[in-house]
């Protein structure tokens, strides 16, 4: 079986496993991941950028080498490809977990339960929730869902129509390895330069797609397109930039502003602000499922993608 086969029919397995059973609750292979990587940390660690690079090397090495043999080791048996491709999927997309915790916390908003709110929004992302109110937490969730739609989904299928099994863990490795370390907190800001940049590089074309479908997807194509193009390049994350733009102009809200993550305040650009609104308790169902209709459109050209690759090494070949 040709190997764009494989990544379209184990993606789409993969894909499928996620919608219906989220992640696994026990057993996660991404939290293995992080547990590893918290372990290399703690003998690794020096306050110097090339420390941490040799921390991202190993870790995202490691894990990228491990499944580039796993993926060997099959690569003559194609059903074991799939299969492989698929358990990969599942594991390193996370798109029904990030719109399950979103609407519990549009739950507790909607039910007037601000403290369990507030509880719940950092399973979703490193805000400081004791300084939001109702409607600063929708906001959060909001940007919360535009971003990790990339991060947490469409990224991983472009690395996997890319590099197969090994691309799909590579990126969940460097993208976990941001999350973890990659923020500018004093004990990282050169430790986790390197896997910050990594990450960089590695989302800048998910990042790019997420923003596209959610103009194809979002049915204000227009106002999605002005926002992106007006307001994408004065967020600070060359991709968050893009997709949260783009998500709040398809979905007609204005996202960014003053922030606060663990005590630090940030003054970000207003994204959408030229035809948004304030982002109200329901607009947080309106962004889940616009985030499921990119994730699926997603696979679809990720998938049509990796064939027209296929069909390109088989025509120079005959040649």
């Amino acid at each position: 079986m040709r190997a764009d086969r494989v990544f379209a029919y184990g993606a789409t397995a993969g894909l499928i496993g996620d919608l219906l059973l989220g992640d696994p609750r026990r057993g996660h292979p991404v939290a293995a991941f992080g547990r590893a990587a918290a372990g290399v940390e703690n003998r690794l660690w020096r306050d110097h950028r090339g420390w941490g690079a040799l921390h991202t090397l190993v870790c995202a090495g490691g894990a990228t080498g491990a499944a580039a043999l796993a993926a060997r080791a099959v690569r003559d048996r194609p059903a074991a490809a799939v299969a492989l491709t698929a358990a990969a999927t599942w594991s390193v997309v996370g798109g029904t977990s990030l719109g399950r915790e979103a609407r519990a916390i549009a739950g507790a908003l909607a039910a007037g339960d601000i403290e369990r709110a507030r509880e719940l929004l950092p399973h979703l992302c490193g805000r400081d929730p004791q300084s939001l109110d109702g409607p600063g937490i929708a906001r959060a969730v909001v940007e919360s869902v535009a971003e990790n739609t990339s991060d947490a989904v469409v990224g991983a299928l472009v690395w996997g129509a890319l590099g197969g099994v090994p691309g799909l863990v590579a990126f969940r490795a460097v993208n976990t390895l941001d999350a973890m370390v990659g923020h500018k907190s004093p004990r990282h800001r050169r430790y986790g330069w390197a896997s910050a940049r990594l990450d960089d590089v590695a989302g800048w074309p998910g990042a790019r797609l997420t923003a596209a479908l959610a103009v194809a997807a979002g049915g204000r194509a227009r106002e999605a397109v002005r926002a992106w193009r007006a307001d994408a390049g004065r967020h600070p994350s060359p991709n968050a930039g893009p997709v949260e733009a783009s998500f709040a102009g398809a979905l007609g809200v204005r996202l960014g502003g003053t922030l606060a993550y663990g005590g630090r305040v940030e003054h970000r650009p207003v994204l959408g602000g030229a035809t948004g609104r304030d982002v109200r308790t329901t607009d947080i169902e309106r962004a889940v499922r616009l985030s499921r209709r990119v994730s699926v459109l997603a696979l679809a050209v990720c998938a049509a993608g990796r064939s027209a690759m296929g069909r390109r090494a088989m025509g120079r070949r005959a040649t």
